[in-house]
């Protein structure tokens, strides 16, 4: 068994194992780690615990000190720093005429590294814009290239649900997204409709994939024939998460439409899994563009 503790360096960062170092570390205390950065200041995620040693994927680093608050106004010192930063970065990229978008800036805990991210649409000369922010800042500088989805998480704002973004509040990791799950969910392939904030598939489509999957196994489509309490009948419609059926009847009440439960009604003959929506080469090529 070996003894680990979970730490994030963002607050809606990915979770990292690091060894206690039998340090008195509960959920919420600041800690100062060894990364392959450096030093970096983190949050303890949840108390020391054991774990298997086949469940570790890498050799663990240990956590060097509890934070003093000598650390956390150092913390705080670099955020400030870092708006200033960002406003520096801004005017240089103006300078140099460069076609790319400052998203975030970032300084290392030790202030001896500054990340800048920024997005662009293709490759970015940006070896002139390093050598003049280095000779301003007088320290390691690196500019890192990111996708549309870690804009919106960096960013921030709100989703078409009205929540903040999921990827910027609880979603540690980004995941694919396929257009096959908003058909099997049933959802229009309108682009507008399925895309979130960063112009990409909604990530919520994924992590509500595998209930509707389930739903999807003892749930008879549209299309189905199945006996009902009143007679055989065909599915019309179907409303997949409560469960109900909408029927059109045969035989003796021939063209009437029922509405029944999946559990009142019993498989004769499958129908398609859901209604496909008619769409040319154009339209396809468009929506394969929003999966990531």
């Amino acid at each position: 068994m070996v003894r680990i503790v979970g730490i994030k360096f963002k607050e809606n960062g990915k979770v990292y194992h690091f060894d206690p170092a039998d340090l008195p570390l509960k959920e919420g205390m600041h800690v100062i780690v060894e990364t392959a950065r450096g030093l970096e200041y983190g949050e303890v995620t949840a108390s020391p615990r054991d774990i298997e040693d086949s469940e570790l994927v890498s050799p663990l680093k240990k956590v060097v000190r509890i934070a003093t608050p000598q650390d956390t106004k150092q913390v705080e010192t670099n955020r400030r720093k870092e708006k200033e930063a960002f406003n520096i970065c801004l005017e240089k990229i103006e300078k140099h005429g460069l076609e790319m978008k400052l998203i975030h800036v970032e300084y290392s805990f030790d202030a001896n590294k500054i990340l800048f991210y920024f997005t662009a649409n293709g490759r970015v000369d940006f070896r002139e814009l390093v050598k003049d922010l280095a000779s301003v800042f007088r320290t390691r500088i690196e500019l890192r290239q990111v996708g549309v989805r870690d804009e919106s998480k960096m960013m921030g704002g709100l989703c078409v649900c009205g929540r903040p973004l999921c990827c910027s509040t609880f979603l540690s990791d980004f995941h694919p997204v396929s257009i096959k799950m908003a058909k099997e969910q049933g959802l229009s392939l309108n682009p507008t409709k399925i895309s979130g904030a960063c112009g990409r598939l909604m990530c919520c489509l994924k992590y509500e994939q595998e209930a509707y999957e389930d739903l999807n196994k003892i749930t008879p489509p549209v299309g189905s024939i199945v006996k009902t309490p009143r007679g055989n009948g065909t599915v019309i419609q179907v409303a997949l998460l409560s469960g109900k059926l909408r029927v059109r009847l045969d035989g003796d009440n021939d063209g009437v439409i029922a509405d029944f439960t999946r559990d009142e009604v019993k498989f004769i003959k499958k129908g398609s899994r859901h209604k496909s929506e008619k769409l040319d080469e154009k339209e396809l090529e468009e929506l394969k563009k929003l999966e990531n």
